[in-house]
C-alpha cells in the first residue's frame, strides 16, 4: 500500500515522540528524525522546514487538548475557588500522563535555543495565544463571578503553577531522582493554596 501525505506527516511526529522518549530532547534533529523513518532530511524539512515548526505540528494538538482539559475544569467546578483547584489538578494530571509529552511542548522550544519572538509567525503566534486564552478566559470568567481582582491574571498564573510543579516532577524523572512528596500530593497542595485555603 502506498503511503499517502497524511501518513508522511503523522510517521515524522510519530518518529519526533520516539525520538524525545528514548533519547532525550537534544536528540531531536532533522537528521534523527529523517533515520528513524529511512526518508530523506530533506522529505522531513519539506512537511517541517525548522526544528521549531517539527515541535509545534507535535505540540500544537497536545496544547490544544491541554486547554480543553482544563476549559473543562474550569467549567464543571461549583465556584471560583473550586474553578481554581480543578485547573490545576487537571493540567497537573494531563502532563503526569505523559512527561516526555510535556517535555517537547516547553522544555524543546527551549532547548533549541532562544527564538526572538518577532522571528515566530504571525499565524503559529495567534494560533498559540488564541488556545491558551481560550482556557485563560473560561478560569477567568468564573474567576471574575465570584469578585476576584484581576481574574485574567489570576488564571494565568494558575496555569504557570501547574506547569511549574509539573516542571519539576519532569526533572525529577529525567534524573531518576523522585520528588520527596508525589505531585499529586503537591497539586493538592498548590490547589489549595492558589485557591485561597492559605497555609
Amino acid at each position: 500500500m502506498a503511503r499517502t501525505r497524511t501518513d508522511t506527516r503523522a510517521g515524522i511526529l510519530k518518529a519526533c515522540k520516539e525520538i524525545v522518549r528514548r533519547e532525550g530532547v537534544d536528540r531531536l534533529t532533522f537528521d534523527a528524525v529523517a533515520a528513524k523513518l529511512g526518508v530523506s532530511k530533506q522529505a522531513v524539512i519539506y512537511w517541517f522546514p525548522t526544528k521549531e515548526d517539527l515541535i509545534a505540528g507535535y505540540a500544537l494538538p497536545a496544547l490544544r487538548d491541554e486547554a480543553r482539559a482544563a476549559v473543562r475544569a474550569a467549567r464543571s467546578a461549583d465556584n471560583a475557588a473550586a474553578a481554581m483547584s480543578a485547573v490545576v489538578h487537571a493540567i497537573v494530571r494531563f502532563h503526569l500522563r505523559d512527561l516526555d509529552r510535556f517535555r517537547l511542548m516547553y522544555v524543546a522550544i527551549q532547548a533549541s535555543g532562544r527564538i526572538a519572538p518577532l522571528s515566530m509567525p504571525g499565524a503559529l503566534a495567534d494560533t498559540i495565544h488564541g488556545i491558551t486564552g481560550e482556557m485563560y478566559t473560561a478560569l477567568a470568567e468564573r474567576l471574575s463571578e465570584d469578585g476576584f481582582a484581576d481574574p485574567r491574571r489570576k488564571a494565568v498564573a494558575t496555569h504557570m503553577a501547574a506547569l511549574g510543579l509539573v516542571l519539576m516532577a519532569s526533572l525529577a524523572d529525567a534524573m531518576d531522582d523522585p520528588l520527596a512528596h508525589q505531585p499529586a500530593a503537591l497539586a493538592d497542595t498548590m490547589a489549595h493554596l492558589i485557591s485561597g485555603g492559605g497555609l
